[in-house]
Order: C-alpha cells, then structure tokens, then sequence
C-alpha cells in the first residue's frame, strides 16, 4: 500500500492493513509465504503480542496455542487462524478495560 492510499484510509482500514503486513512479515521468513510455522507463530507472539501474552516464551505454552489455532489440523496457521486469534484477544481486552472502567465509577 502506498502512503496516499493509507493516508485515506479510516482506522479500521489502517488496522485492517496492519493484521495483514504483520501477518505476511511473520509468514514470509520461511516456506510457505501464506501461512505461520510454529517458529514464525512463535517469533510473532513475542515480538508482536509481548505482555498480552505473557506465556510466549514458554514453548509447551506456545505449542498448545499452535494446536488450538491450527484449526484444520495442516500443520500451519493461516491467515484466517490468526485472525481468530487476533480478534479473541481484542474482546478479552475489551472485556477487560470495560470491567475496569465499570469498576471505577462511582455509585449512584
């Protein structure tokens, strides 16, 4: 994507843009350009996720996260996986800041 057309973009779009580039950034580093091994999925936990998940260090951690993804059993995580996952940790941390933010208010 050029800068004018992210430069037009809403922030969903912009957001849209940047689950794919980061996506392909990560599958790209070997085999299969389309899809993350466990080692790709690994480097983009970390690098990407860091203290939202805080087991991506842990390798049996990120070997269940790995089979519990890899919802066709290819051996592989697809774009479409990695959305799951992308969207499953956004509503954990919706849940999250909406429970802080109704913990905070003050009675009636």
């Amino acid at each position: 994507m050029n800068e004018y057309h992210t430069a037009i973009m809403s922030d969903i779009q912009k957001a849209m843009a940047l689950l794919i580039t980061t996506f392909t950034k990560y599958a790209s580093k070997e085999g299969d350009k389309d899809t993350l091994n466990k080692d790709e999925l690994k480097e983009l936990l970390q690098n990407e996720f860091g203290d939202l998940l805080c087991k991506a260090n842990d390798q049996t951690a990120v070997d269940r996260i790995f089979k519990d993804l890899d919802t066709n059993q290819s051996n592989s995580v697809d774009f479409s996986e990695f959305v799951n996952l992308v969207s499953c940790l956004t509503q954990m941390c919706h849940e999250h800041f909406i429970g802080k933010k109704i913990g905070t208010q003050a009675p009636p």
